[in-house]
């Protein structure tokens, strides 16, 4: 009965937010075209096409904040509210975003993750490191942080908190720890998180937020960003936030105990991965090498072909995710593989990638830039990195999307650094890593809620080490930035 009236007082309120969104985006469309923003001497207008995509905004933002319905299908609904107010033709919009190569590299960098937990390798890998970082409780702590982030530069962050996840909850319950009675048991389940948020920056394909952010740059401001040119920033980045974590967590948290009396071997599953690599394993790991090498030259091959041959990073990805299904492999099926594809995410991005495009099409991108961000022209450029970091990360606590924040933030950005002049890369880089990095509240991603299912932290133990570390995180990103734009003359 109980669950009766929740449920019904929960559809009442899903019903009244959706009411509301609609109300919204009415009444952003029906108000007059305001006066132009002046900025530095310049008139910045916001068009008719603009406003009506403002409330096309406010309502898919509403509906993403509310969870009202699901993330995709607001997305999709969008692709129908503009051709319906006039903006754009359907067949234009729908072709924006499904039409994009990014779905494919997704695809293929999914399947990658789906072979990686399928055949076992990232557990093994996880095992491996816990075993070498050995009992004392401060090494165990580092070894979840280091092989979290390892990992999550190649496959999705969710996927590699899910394998840390029983790993993580099979040490404490060995070694007799309560949950939310245990300093250790926080922090060892909040690294679970940590380890692969940090991980998803050093690479384009640690997390989904990434290739989107590549593609706004490829279309809105003509920059090409290759995988490399991507981990020259990132992976510094993640490196510094890998010991400023561990830190953090021990100093907030510190460990009731100096060391675990477990054998790592006598875990679930120990002993079977200290046996050597299956074959299936060793195919995974050949697929993930040769892919990754092929991104990683994909800037030589070009160079060395005088731009004749390119090797992008979607056909890339494609071409690794495919690889999987050759004769003789034997990985993982088909059926295997949908399972492990997140195809709401998919449809989340695509779509999204429709809004954010007409958004900066139609100059309201640009009109919102300055109103809400035209004051970073006047930070001085050795902290802009710090300031656009933290400003995402207290958006991504509304929008509780990866995805959802890259997609309203960075058009906008992107605008905003066309208009002052600013290296597209040095502002966009540091907004993209900063809308995977959600540190501080629990319901900002699975990547978080996985590892909070254990019980052994609350909601308030995460903020309390997350703010911290969003701080630490904006450092880190910055003194990548400065350090990366002095050493190539990019920034100054």
């Amino acid at each position: 009965m109980i669950s009766h009236v929740q449920n019904g007082r929960a559809i009442g309120r899903h019903v009244w937010a959706f009411a509301g969104a609609v109300a919204l985006m009415l009444a952003i469309d029906m108000l007059p075209v305001p006066a132009p923003l002046e900025r530095g001497g310049q008139m910045i207008e916001l068009t008719a096409a603009g406003k009506t995509c403002l409330g096309i905004l406010a309502f898919a933002v509403t509906l993403w904040v509310t969870e009202t319905i699901p993330f995709p299908v607001t997305a999709l609904s969008v692709l129908l509210l503009i051709p319906a107010f006039g903006i754009e033709d359907f067949e234009v919009v729908v072709r924006t975003g499904f039409g994009d190569p990014i779905i494919v590299f997704f695809i293929g960098v999914l399947l990658l993750s789906a072979a990686f937990t399928r055949s076992g390798l990232g557990t093994r890998l996880a095992y491996f490191i816990v075993q070498k970082a050995g009992s004392r409780t401060d090494r165990v702590l580092f070894g979840f942080l280091f092989s979290g982030a390892m990992m999550s530069m190649w496959i999705t962050d969710m996927a590699v908190a899910a394998i840390m996840f029983p790993l993580g909850v099979g040490l404490l319950k060995e070694a007799g720890l309560q949950p939310l009675q245990s300093n250790f048991g926080r922090t060892l389940m909040i690294s679970c998180a940590f380890g692969p948020l940090i991980g998803g920056i050093a690479t384009p394909a640690g997390t989904g937020a990434n290739p989107v952010a590549i593609r706004y740059l490829d279309q809105l401001a003509q920059v090409d960003i290759s995988f490399l040119t991507w981990m020259s920033l990132g992976l510094p980045a993640a490196l510094m936030m890998i010991p400023l974590a561990w830190l953090i967590l021990i100093k907030t948290f510190p460990p009731e105990i100096e060391t675990l009396s477990l054998d790592t071997d006598g875990l679930d599953q120990g002993r079977q991965y200290a046996s050597r690599l299956n074959a299936g394993e060793v195919k995974t790991l050949v697929v993930f090498f040769l892919t990754i090498t092929l991104w990683l030259m994909a800037p030589v091959v070009r160079n060395l072909t005088d731009g004749e041959v390119r090797l992008s990073i979607e056909a890339v990805a494609l071409f690794g995710g495919l690889s999987l299904f050759l004769p003789k492999m034997g990985i993982l099926s088909w059926k295997e593989a949908e399972k492990g594809i997140n195809w709401g995410g998919i449809l989340l991005i695509v779509a999204g990638l429709s809004l954010g495009l007409t958004i900066y099409e139609t100059g309201a991108a640009r009109w919102l830039a300055w109103l809400l961000m035209g004051y970073l022209s006047s930070i001085h450029f050795a902290l802009r990195p710090f300031v656009i970091v933290v400003m995402v990360a207290v958006l991504h606590l509304m929008f509780s999307s990866n995805t959802v924040t890259g997609t309203i933030i960075i058009p906008i950005l992107i605008a905003l650094a066309h208009d002052l002049n600013l290296d597209p890369w040095v502002v966009i880089g540091p907004a993209a890593f900063s809308s995977s990095l959600a540190f501080i509240l629990v319901t900002e991603g699975p990547t978080t809620v996985i590892p909070y299912a254990s019980g052994y932290f609350s909601i308030r133990d995460m903020a309390k080490v997350g703010i911290w570390m969003t701080l630490a995180a904006a450092l880190c990103v910055s003194i990548s930035v400065l350090t990366v734009g002095a050493l190539t003359g990019s920034y100054g």
